[in-house]
């Protein structure tokens, strides 16, 4: 018998006991699932000398408590209690908003059930009970660092109540500036494939962008609450996780200088102590868990040497900032707050993002207010992606109410000047009976390009609207390529008109129209299909000296592209034609003196007419762009905008005027002093048709 028991036992031995069907909690899931209840939660000292039953289970849930417990883990969640009096809790006990009852003494078990209060202090028989609202108590407390420096305690990042006053005072060593404790280096960082590119002391801007990209990877890698992100000089970053998504709150990142290193700010308060801060709302937390992010967090780096833009533009600082939550975050309604102060700076600043595509930065304004306050900058953005304070010239701005008031008149005059060439184009090809003379044939292809040029910028900013990328390029060169064509045919007007004095009114060049067209026509596409090939075009901004309003087009991308290949051009061209104007006009005095029975010249209203149609014939009027500096510059733009906008209206009134006035005919005229000549010039575009001819 003795040997069967003992085989059994031994058999039992090595029967493998299996897992437990009802496996041990946590404790933080047990104070969580209790806490989340709402319901009161009754804290219990370990030198706590009674058991308590607990016979009424739906008021409550009871807690047990060691005094000067070290587990760091659980700190979060679980209340602790020091020198048996001091009740320390964490900030998420006090957002939580609970209801805590502390049981100190004996016969409690009845006590739990008979507590109505709120908040309440009282001693009922041999158990005391105090209890209080974590939220109302604490909520006027100020962190106090002179106070919780001298408690002589660890109460960093806690919350104290002292049980045994009768007045209850929470006082708050929760400081609202924190440092991360943990730090990756570029050598840690390099584990997890996270690296950045230098190329000649910059960082490349994709490189840059594939940096943040890897920090959703990067965030459930490490298993630490903050940590800071060091990549290089000039690259650093600061990353925020939290591992409850019921829990995410809005988070705030500050710092003093561009070298300093970053913080965490977790009371909005404090950021006027800091000359730079981002702050993430909420929204973009509980954005990205819809999202299915699995660990919320928010990455943010800064970039102090990335390598510029197309523009080459000036950005405050030198300081390009990134934002990363592991989704795409748009449309918030809490907007992202990124803060410049006291901030030396030269220029209009206006707050840019770029979606980190391409390999150069792409700047716009979109999703994104400025606001500026003397040294202080605001970026009120409803996106994540990378940001950056962009600095104009003060020159190169002006005032909103300038800007609206110019947009009119362009809109205005450009949509009459189209209306008006139509016209033009009417008369010419519907009502002209006999064949067309090479001056007027010049003439409407002038009219033509100017006709597209109306055209594309009035419907250029819409394009600019639609925020593609390709759409935008193509419009600007289409632009760009009409701008020049009438450049050229401005000069191939003064050329003609040049020629005609020279041969006395006859042009006898063979295929002379044929060969001023080809020219006029192609050489510009040339230009136009090389800046695109090398990305020069795209959307370009037009700020104002408010900051709040912008006018945004499709156009050359490049300052220095512009200037020479726009600017440059046209002052050659404009050398060319004003030079050719001078001469028209000293010839017209001269005729007026020498031949005062000329009524067409000598009438002053059909005179200036025709001075103002030569000068829109040879685009003389662009010529006010040249004083758009200092002082002249909002009048320049006024008189600019106001002639270049209604230069087709001027055109038809010209055409118009002097065709109703000769028809298509050949004039001649004879003087005592000079032989006729046949000018066999159409008199619309030929103010000169009574000059003397050649002795």
């Amino acid at each position: 018998m003795n040997w069967k028991i003992w085989g059994l036992f031994v058999g039992l031995l090595w029967i493998s006991p299996g897992e437990s069907k009802c496996p041990k909690k946590d404790e933080h899931d047990i104070l969580k699932g209790c806490l989340k209840q709402k319901s009161t939660a009754f804290l219990v000292p370990d030198k706590f000398n009674e058991v308590i039953t607990h016979s009424c289970q739906e008021n409550g849930c009871i807690l047990f408590l060691r005094i000067n417990r070290t587990e760091q883990q659980l700190e979060k969640w679980w209340p602790q209690i020091e020198m048996e009096k001091l009740l320390q809790l964490s900030k998420w006990h006090i957002s939580k908003e609970l209801k805590l009852c502390v049981l100190q003494g004996i016969q409690c078990d009845a006590t739990i059930c008979n507590i109505t209060d709120s908040v309440c202090h009282s001693k009922i028989g041999s158990c005391s009970v105090t209890c209080f609202l974590t939220k109302k108590i604490c909520k006027q407390s100020t962190y106090n660092d002179h106070v919780c420096n001298n408690m002589g305690l660890q109460v960093k990042d806690k919350y104290i109540i002292n049980m045994t006053g009768e007045n209850k005072v929470c006082i708050n060593c929760d400081d609202p500036v924190k440092t991360p404790g943990y730090e990756l280096n570029h050598s840690d960082l390099a584990h997890f494939n996270v690296t950045v590119d230098f190329e000649g002391g910059e960082v490349n801007p994709s490189k840059a962008a594939e940096v943040m990209s890897k920090m959703s990877d990067l965030a459930a890698s490490i298993n630490v609450s903050s940590a800071v992100l060091t990549l290089g000089e000039g690259v650093t970053g600061l990353l925020v996780r939290e591992t409850e998504p019921e829990d995410v709150n809005e988070v705030s990142f500050a710092y003093m200088s561009a070298n300093s290193s970053m913080n965490i700010i977790e009371n909005k308060d404090f950021l006027d102590s800091f000359t730079r801060s981002v702050t993430v709302p909420k929204e973009a937390f509980e954005k990205s868990i819809s999202l299915n992010i699995s660990v919320p967090f928010a990455a943010v780096f800064r970039f102090l040497n990335m390598a510029k833009d197309e523009r080459n533009s000036s950005v405050l600082g030198n300081e390009v900032l990134a934002v990363e939550m592991g989704a795409t975050i748009s449309n918030l309604t809490d907007q992202i707050s990124i803060n410049f102060r006291n901030m030396k700076y030269e220029g209009i600043p206006s707050c840019q993002s770029w979606n980190g595509e391409g390999k150069q930065p792409n700047w716009t304004n979109d999703g994104c207010l400025t606001k500026s306050n003397g040294e202080n900058i605001t970026c009120q953005c409803s996106h994540l992606t990378f940001f950056a304070i962009l600095l104009t010239p003060l020159n190169q701005t002006i005032s909103s109410s300038d800007l609206n008031n110019l947009t009119i008149i362009t809109q205005v005059g450009c949509g009459l000047s189209m209306f008006f060439l139509s016209i033009v184009f009417f008369m010419h090809f519907l009502m002209r009976k006999t064949k067309a003379s090479k001056a007027t044939g010049i003439l409407i292809q002038l009219v033509c390009a100017m006709f597209l040029l109306n055209f594309t910028f009035l419907i250029n900013n819409f394009v600019a609207k639609l925020e593609s990328s390709t759409g935008c390029k193509i419009m600007a060169a289409v632009m760009h390529y009409f701008l020049l064509a009438t450049f050229n045919w401005f000069s191939v007007q003064a050329f003609h008109i040049c020629l005609q004095l020279y041969k006395g009114g006859k042009v006898v060049i063979h295929h002379y129209l044929l060969k001023v067209s080809i020219t006029s026509w192609a050489l510009p596409g040339i230009a136009g299909i090389s800046l695109l090939a090398i990305g020069k075009y795209g959307k370009q901004v037009i700020s104002t000296s408010d900051t709040e309003e912008t006018v945004t087009m499709c156009w050359i991308t490049d300052s220095t592209v512009h200037y020479i290949v726009n600017i440059g051009y046209y002052t050659l061209v404009f050398l060319f034609t004003f030079t050719t104007f001078i001469i028209i006009l000293s010839w017209l005095f001269c005729l007026k003196r020498t031949n005062t029975s000329n009524t067409q010249i000598s009438t002053s209203g059909k005179g200036i007419v025709t001075i103002l149609g030569l000068c829109c014939m040879l685009g003389i009027t662009w010529g006010f762009a040249f004083f758009s500096h200092g002082t002249f510059q909002t009048p320049a733009y006024y008189i600019f905008t106001v002639l270049n906008s209604f230069q087709g209206f001027f055109l038809f009134i010209y055409y118009y005027n002097v065709k109703g006035q000769n028809g298509h005919k050949n004039f001649t005229t004879t003087t005592s002093s000079t032989t006729t000549i046949d000018t066999n010039l159409d008199s619309c575009n030929n103010p000169y048709i009574n000059l003397p001819g050649k002795k």
